[in-house]
């Protein structure tokens, strides 16, 4: 990389960090996703109990007797949080993954100007 002129290093630096970026949403959004399947099935779950069934709930590590309706509760509207938070994060991976390929499109033209022509005698 030491050969390259300062700006084309300085573009392919900024690739980089926008590679990490899109690394890190989608990082992001797997634990996200997967703490929404684990919503879900807790929901599933109570779905199954009686009315009146004994629930508890974890807070931090102890648990703690609550009544179903109000986990149920509090359960759907974190599903609903973490659809907005999945779908937000959705939306940032995709303009970094437009902005990646457009930077990646530009080092690619920049480094087949520095190529010197090939063979092009007939």
């Amino acid at each position: 990389m030491e050969e390259l002129p300062p700006q084309l290093r300085h573009q392919v630096t900024q690739f980089q960090q926008v590679q990490q970026q899109a690394q890190t949403l989608m990082a992001q959004k797997q634990q996200l996703e997967l703490v929404l399947r684990e919503t879900e099935r807790a929901l599933e779950e109570l779905d199954k109990l009686q009315e009146g069934a004994t629930v508890y709930k974890s807070v931090g590590s102890v648990l703690i007797k609550a009544d179903r309706d109000a986990v149920k509760k509090d359960l759907t509207e974190s599903k609903e949080t973490l659809g907005l938070r999945i779908k937000t994060i959705e939306r940032q991976e995709e303009r970094v993954i437009t902005r990646l390929r457009e930077m990646r499109d530009k080092l690619q033209e920049a480094l087949k100007a520095r190529q010197p022509p090939s063979g092009e005698a007939g």
